[in-house]
């Protein structure tokens, strides 16, 4: 039988194919079959989840989160709560504390639930700076949930938006503007006195790949903190697969489907329309009302549709993506917890370690200047604290990563010295950590792609979180919304508005989409869509490779 039978006598049909099954493919999955439709998911690796996953990958009975743990944003993400995942096994468990930071000189600073605790932690740096940190919690008390379906939802937020112009007037919205464009030092400078509140925020920046002297680094900061004061860094009980497995499931009771070991090779475009897809093998699976694509979009649009069937201007726009920066990471099985000198990390999930505000600068500066930064600051997880069922009794089952710069290939010599270094600085905090390692698994930025073929190089968000390349920078100048310039094709993963962490949203948006393209009022929502993107990409003729000289 030739490849073209196939395509013709073994194709499936169904309402929407979703290429990949990371999180928010399934998101997108789940909402679509809640509509009726019949939906097939795609994905190429050996399991669903993409980032989401939890395995036992250093020794028995120590399960290691695979890429995110803590998910506060998912926490509070309308979009998952929204799905009841409760009734399909996810639980959250808590760490005693949120996060803890320890500066070089071993003092700690810690963010609890109770905010008691955390401004008497504040104010041992700097009096006073606990009752501004309580200033700011009460605004953000105020703020959370109209900020957040703004932030989530889809773009332009008009109606969130304006729920948040009410809740603050126009005057403080003004001011919230300000602040969520300040570099995070400069926040620092102007609503604290101290150093504990200062690297509190900073640090929680760096959970993105904005370095602290950059504009906006603050929303990020902000936003982290206020989430860490207010619900904590919850993790899923079990895992981080535990979300996926709840996503999963709910999917299969609605009749939707997930086929691991089936990577896509393309997408079958046919009259301007994406109208199904064709896997490794030859494969084709038809989708009469849309493709949705849980891939990194340059991916998506060079490999799997072909710059054939863009507007130039795109493939242009494509060639400047940015992603973020590479992650090394590195899992612990420890005989005992980790012995800290300091109390604060003894009872926090998430610890900061390896600077003060300046030696984030020089962190953040490294990183641009292409080094790998020979002071390198860490996220950590204490995994067991904060869910007992992640390794035996007594044990703790513990990871850390920290940044590299991404466009740089660096030598196994030159990643092997980061680790060594990395374990330096645990060990300065904590003497005798070392001598609880039972086993180790480090991943480079290659493990971590090969891994999960969306993590380009080691980039955890999808690309990088500067502010040239949110909103509607993303993932190219353009709308800032999940159709792409294939009529049926949708963006769904994390290089779509509004960008990464585990919160479900750019699957909920492009299945949002997907629903009024093929809506009773499909031809209009297209009309206008085209409409737009004609100011954007130019004539719909303009298609094929960038124009030579480019």
């Amino acid at each position: 039988m030739t490849g073209a039978d196939r395509l013709t006598t073994d194709a499936e049909t169904v309402d929407a194919v979703v290429v990949g099954a990371g999180h928010n493919g399934l998101v997108a999955a789940n909402l679509l079959a809640d509509r009726g439709w019949s939906v097939r998911v795609l994905e190429a690796s050996d399991a669903p989840g993409g980032a989401v996953r939890t395995e036992e990958i250093t020794a028995p009975g120590f399960r290691s989160d695979l890429g995110s743990a803590f998910h506060p944003m998912g926490f509070v993400s309308p979009v998952l709560q929204g799905l009841g995942l409760d009734a399909y096994g996810l639980a959250w468990r808590h760490a005693p504390a949120a996060l803890a930071h320890v500066l070089p000189d071993d003092r700690g600073v810690l963010i609890s639930r109770d905010i008691d605790v955390t401004a008497a932690s504040l104010d041992r740096f700097a009096p006073g700076d606990g009752d501004a940190w309580r200033r700011l919690a009460e605004e953000w008390r105020r703020l959370r949930d109209p900020l957040m379906a703004a932030f989530l939802g889809p773009f332009p937020p008009v109606r969130d938006a304006t729920k948040v112009i009410r809740t603050l007037g126009g005057p403080d919205t003004l001011r919230l503007a300000r602040r969520m464009l300040l570099p995070a030092t400069r926040f620092g400078e102007e609503e604290f006195r101290g150093e504990g509140a200062r690297v509190l925020v900073a640090g929680n920046a760096l959970h993105t790949d904005l370095a602290v002297t950059q504009t906006a680094s603050t929303a990020f900061g902000w936003l982290l903190s206020m989430l860490a004061q207010d619900v904590g860094f919850p993790v899923p009980s079990g895992g981080a697969r535990s979300i996926t497995d709840a996503l999963v499931a709910r999917l299969a009771d609605g009749g939707g489907a997930v086929d691991c070991h089936r990577p896509v090779a393309r997408v079958l475009v046919e009259g301007g329309r994406a109208v199904g897809v064709v896997d490794a093998a030859g494969g084709l699976v038809r989708a009469r009302r849309a493709v949705l694509a849980d891939v990194p979009a340059p991916v998506l649009f060079s490999d799997l549709v072909g710059h054939e069937h863009l507007p130039a201007r795109l493939v242009d726009d494509l060639a400047r993506f940015q992603f973020d920066d590479a992650i090394l990471k590195v899992d612990w099985a420890l005989s005992s917890p980790i012995p800290w000198t300091a109390p604060e990390p003894r009872e926090a999930g998430t610890v900061h370690l390896g600077g003060d505000t300046a030696g984030l600068i020089d962190f953040g500066a490294d990183l641009a200047a292409g080094r790998v930064p020979r002071d390198p600051f860490m996220l950590l997880g204490q995994m067991t604290l904060s869910d007992p069922l992640r390794s035996p009794p007594g044990t703790e089952s513990v990871w850390a990563y920290t940044h590299l710069p991404h466009a740089r290939s660096l030598t196994e010599a030159e990643l092997d010295e980061q680790v060594r270094r990395m374990t330096a600085v645990i060990e300065r905090h904590a003497p005798g950590f070392s001598e609880r390692v039972v086993a180790r698994v480090v991943s480079r930025p290659g493990d971590l792609e090969a891994r999960n073929p969306s993590l380009v190089r080691g980039a955890l968000m999808a690309g990088t979180a500067q502010v040239h390349q949110m909103l509607v920078f993303r993932p190219t100048p353009g709308l800032g919304r999940p159709d792409t310039p294939v009529d049926g094709l949708f963006l769904a993963g994390a290089t779509a508005h509004p960008a990464g962490a585990v919160h479900g949203a750019p699957g909920a948006n492009a299945a949002r989409a997907a629903l009024a393209r093929g809506g009773r009022l499909g031809p209009a929502y297209r009309t206008g869509i085209r409409a737009a993107q004609r100011l954007v990409y130019g004539a719909a003729d303009d298609r094929g490779s960038v124009r030579a000289g480019r």
